[in-house]
């Protein structure tokens, strides 16, 4: 068997397409969608994944604000720039660039960020939504996961998918996620028992930081193996999974580059939209942050196969139906 590549560069596109078409038309009302980004020092890999966060803003027209601080900046001047940012109008999305200096809390200046602006979906506020099956702003990363299965067909309802890692920004929201679109979801660490676990697993999500660790003898014939990985080793970039023998395995693998990371800054800029017609709606419409309130609006382009609950309805706190939108190109269901 040799895996089908999933190009995360055209759902990307295909994504920030959708927002394009969306917001046109829109914004002559509200203004366009803003975002700021907030950077402490200058992590070489944090200014170029903040890059392509601008280019990806400035492509669709938003408003784009970002905020550059010296490494030895205190944790209440942090706090007291990301107040100013709650209360600014034209600003409807935030985040703060990880990984911070050591003597910064993440926890404290994420949890700094308005739960309606916290576009990467960290805030405890958002993660309790996640875990209590509302909607809200959802991590960028396991939401562009979501839609990637979403986009090769693959139906979560009744599979057994394994998350390797525990963090907070992939491997619990993406637990979240997975269960709520009915699959059977286990979250591994270093004190599992990997090779086994994995041998039974249709869905394999590796977010470790290890280059290589998932070896390709461990993954079942015919599952799908998405590498959140990003490991840099002489100069090139590396995922988590032996891709080579994996792809021997696997029906579905994505690479690194080009896989998820690609799809990334696109759930970011969706977020950001999110954010935008919430904040903006009009005083007749619905607002507020229960499900029931909040105005709907259409997702990007995605399909599930006519009987059957699409996964992003499922873990954005809603049981509705998505039509498909394209024929199903031999993902599994």
């Amino acid at each position: 068997m040799s895996a089908e590549c999933i190009d995360g560069v055209r759902i990307r596109g295909k994504i920030l397409s959708w927002i394009e078409q969306s917001l046109a038309g829109e914004t002559r009302h509200h203004g366009p969608p803003g975002l700021a980004v907030i950077r402490v020092g200058e992590d070489p890999a944090s200014v170029a994944y903040i890059r392509q966060k601008r280019r990806a803003a400035e492509s669709l027209g938003y408003a784009y604000r970002e905020w550059v601080f010296e490494s030895s900046i205190t944790e209440n001047e942090l706090i007291r720039q990301i107040e100013r940012l709650n209360r600014d109008p034209e600003i409807h999305g935030m985040l703060v660039q990880l990984p911070l200096p050591r003597h910064l809390s993440p926890e404290r200046l994420v949890a700094a960020i308005a739960p309606d602006k916290d576009v990467d979906g960290l805030h405890p506020v958002n993660a309790g939504r996640l875990f209590q099956g509302l909607s809200g702003p959802r991590p960028c990363t396991p939401l562009g996961v979501m839609y990637l299965l979403e986009d090769i067909g693959f139906d979560l309802a009744g599979k057994r998918a394994v998350i390797v890692g525990r963090s907070n920004i992939v491997g619990k929201p993406m637990a979240m996620m997975l269960l709520a679109a009915n699959a059977t979801a286990t979250l591994c660490h270093r004190y599992s028992e990997l090779p086994e676990t994995l041998r039974q697993a249709d869905l394999v999500v590796a977010a470790v930081g290890s280059p290589g660790c998932i070896r390709g003898e461990w993954i079942k014939p015919g599952a799908v193996v998405v590498d959140v990985g990003i490991n840099r080793i002489d100069g090139r970039l590396v995922g988590d999974v032996d891709f080579d023998a994996a792809a021997e395995r696997a029906s579905h693998i994505t690479p690194v580059p080009g896989g998820v990371g690609a799809i990334t800054v696109a759930m970011l800029m969706r977020n950001t939209y999110e954010a935008w017609k919430l904040q903006t709606a009009r005083p007749s419409e619905p607002t507020g942050p229960s499900h029931r309130s909040r105005p709907r609006t259409p997702h990007p382009p995605v399909h599930a196969p006519h009987g059957r609950t699409s996964n992003v309805a499922w873990f954005e706190g809603r049981n509705d139906f998505i039509p498909p939108t394209n024929k199903n190109k031999g993902g599994q269901s």
